[in-house]
Parts: C-alpha cells; structure tokens; sequence
C-alpha cells in the first residue's frame, strides 16, 4: 500500500521497512517486492546485487515472479555474471507455473537463441501461453511472429488482431507495427 500510495501517502522508504519485516521472515511475496525496490533504487540505495539475493531467496522458494526476475538478472548480467542459460533455467521455472512473463521471456530466449538453440514453433508456444493470459507483451511477440510467418503459416490478419489487443495496453512496438501495416496497406489501394 505505502508502494504504490494506496490508502496512504506513497512512500517507498516505508515500503521498504514492511517489505523488508516480511522478507526477513521468509515471505516470498516480500521479498520479491524488497528485491525490487533495491533492482529500482526505491526507498534504498540501487543495488543489483541485494536485489538478486532476495529475487533468489523467492525463487528457491519456488515463487514464480522471483524466478522470472532472477532470470531477467542473469540475461542482463545484473548483480550477476551473465549467463543466458541460466536466466533460461529460471524462466522456465516460472513460465511452467503460469507465469505469463516468464513465458514471454523465455519465448523470446527462444526466438533469439539465447541460452538454447534458437527454435520459432517453441517461441510461438511460449509467446501464445503469455497472450492467452492477456499479457501484452505475449500478443506483441506473438503478433510478430504471424506478421512474419516465424514458427507459424504466416497470418497478417491475426498478427493485427494480436497487436490491436497489446495496443490497447499501450504496447508501444504494437502501436509501430500496426502503424507501419496500416501505411503498407493504403500504399496497395492507392
């Protein structure tokens, strides 16, 4: 509540202090939220390496969303050597829970053969599981990969209908693409 100013002033350094009460006494949600704030310098000094200490502590926890943050540590050598088969290993962890950003991270280790062999059919998967749950940045990949025919028969109609969706939650990319299809569009009519 005190995170995000609800019912109460915002103010991270109180953030901070329950999350860290909660944290020390082993809540995974806690911690996540702790890791968080130090990954983004809110209420405390930035570190990236207090911040992989609590994402893992939540992650071996078997908490999907600090999996999928350790993850994204490893992929960007955050706090941590980088190491894309690593962050690989945890985002799998937590898209196998459901996680739907985790399942768009690792459709996109996939699409970009980081960390595995590069594999379109099983991106497209991962990105489909992640758009199903109505995560934007799961219709925007997967939009991309029909615009393109990548891992599937190639589907311009689908692709727009998957880049409207993420649009309307601001997807930025999607909001490109769409722009740049609607231009291709009218240069073929007119």
């Amino acid at each position: 509540m005190y995170c995000d100013g609800k019912g109460v002033l915002q103010d991270d350094k109180q953030a901070v202090e329950w999350f860290r009460k909660a944290a020390e006494q082993g809540n995974a949600y806690g911690q996540v939220n702790l890791g968080f704030m130090y990954e983004n310098g809110r209420g405390v000094l930035q570190d990236d390496k207090l911040a992989v200490e609590w994402y893992r502590k939540a992650a071996e926890q078997g908490n999907a969303d600090g999996q999928n943050n350790l993850g994204t540590m490893y992929r960007d050598g955050k706090g941590v050597l980088q190491d894309d088969k690593l962050a690989v290993e945890w985002y799998c962890k937590a898209a196998e829970q459901g996680n739907a950003d985790g399942q768009v991270n690792l459709g996109s280790m996939y699409s970009n053969g980081r960390g595995v062999w590069q594999d379109d059919e099983l991106a497209v998967e991962w990105f489909h599981k992640a758009a199903e749950q109505g995560n934007e940045l799961g219709q925007s990949n997967l939009g991309f990969m029909y615009e393109n025919g990548r891992g599937v028969l190639k589907d311009v109609k689908l692709a727009v209908e998957l880049y409207h969706k993420a649009a309307e939650q601001g997807d930025a990319f999607a909001k490109s693409r769409l722009a740049v299809l609607q231009m291709k569009q009218k240069s073929l009519f007119s």
